[in-house]
């Protein structure tokens, strides 16, 4: 294993032999915060990850994973070793007359993923344009327009830091719920995902029940393919959500609030037109934070360096040179806003990692 001096450069470039000090993570993260790792590693197979992590365990390191940097908000610095797979690897385990079970690495992109999966099965064609990684994936338990990806999740792999165990987590022992996971419970800091089983069906049946998509497939004059139905929901994101290449944000940046039916109906009586949606309970539902922080008046609206979308008023930017106090003041600003109106309290999606100087 070689330690060698930080460089800012892309993954891609680095080999899982090399440890890299003081590295930069300025291009690891959609936000575009700036931030450096005291260690810095990829890795694509457990030969690899393992001596990463003896080494941090030598030097009294933490270990931190980094997937594609699209949930995260990155401190300016974070302490120990930041370790990212690069394993973008596709296997078919099994083959039944209903579903194929097909084993991705953790490096995969998301996006790249979801155009490649028609080649298998169905079932992930409304997560198109998702940032990030297929590791990251489970751990929010990513969603969009009426799919969660724990709907065809088979079972997640990965090796627990704690136990130096390999395991393989079936969808019920991932405590999936709402952008959330075991992941980000009990298994959070202490369990990296090597790599995803999806249960992808043989048969297209295509969840065309979002509005827009919809809309979309009244105007088709052809049934609507598998690549079809991604383009489709690649063109509505893109058109409503900025490209973090373009504009550095943390995708949505507020969890749609699950509130009582009571506070729903209260709220409805002044506005009318609020989005609502129905939930597994039958005394709560689901609010649209975007909805929310717009009648509240942020949307288009910054403070400083960072601001709320014009477009999209869920998706907070950084307009250049921002740092992590500059987000988290918006943040702030944005849920007292929201609850003075609505005596709604909007939790934050992307996670903080690392501390300030």
């Amino acid at each position: 294993m070689t330690f060698s001096a930080g460089l800012d450069e892309s993954s891609s470039s680095i080999t899982p032999a090399t440890v890299l000090k003081n590295h930069s993570l300025s291009h690891l993260n959609t936000m575009g915060l700036a931030a450096s790792a005291e260690a810095f590693a990829v890795f694509h197979s457990m030969s690899d990850l393992l001596p990463l992590l003896d080494a941090a365990a030598h030097r009294h390191w933490p270990v931190t994973v980094l997937g594609g940097g699209s949930n995260v908000l990155l401190a300016d610095r974070v302490d120990g070793l930041v370790v990212q797979s690069i394993n973008a690897d596709i296997e078919v385990l099994q083959v039944s007359s209903d579903n194929v079970l097909v084993r991705v690495g953790a490096g995969k992109c998301w996006h790249d993923w979801v155009r490649e999966s028609v080649q298998y099965g169905h079932g992930l064609e409304n997560l198109a344009l998702i940032p990030g990684s297929v590791g990251a994936a489970p751990i929010q338990n990513i969603g969009a327009y009426g799919v969660e990806v724990e709907q065809r999740i088979d079972s997640v792999i990965g090796f627990q830091i704690s136990t130096r165990q390999l395991r393989r987590l079936s969808r019920e022992e991932c405590r999936f719920g709402y952008r959330d996971s075991i992941f980000k419970r009990e298994l959070s800091g202490d369990f990296i995902v090597t790599s995803v089983v999806f249960s992808l069906s043989r048969r297209f049946q295509p969840n065309l029940s979002y509005g827009p998509l919809a809309d979309w497939e009244s105007r088709q004059s052809v049934p609507v393919s598998p690549l079809g139905l991604i383009e489709a929901v690649s063109a509505i994101r893109a058109s409503r959500l900025p490209d973090p290449a373009t504009i550095p944000n943390a995708g949505s940046f507020f969890k749609n609030p699950i509130v009582s039916q009571a506070l729903a109906q209260c709220i409805g009586l002044e506005y009318a037109d609020m989005p609502c949606y129905p939930v597994d309970d039958p005394a709560c539902c689901k609010l649209a934070a975007g909805w929310l922080i717009e009648q509240a008046g942020w949307k288009g609206k910054s403070l400083g360096k960072v601001g709320m979308h014009t477009r999209q008023a869920l998706v907070m930017v950084n307009q250049g040179g921002a740092v992590l106090d500059d987000v988290l003041s918006l943040k702030c600003r944005v849920q007292s806003a929201v609850y003075e109106q609505f005596g709604v309290r909007l939790e934050a999606e992307p996670v903080i990692v690392g501390r300030c100087r």
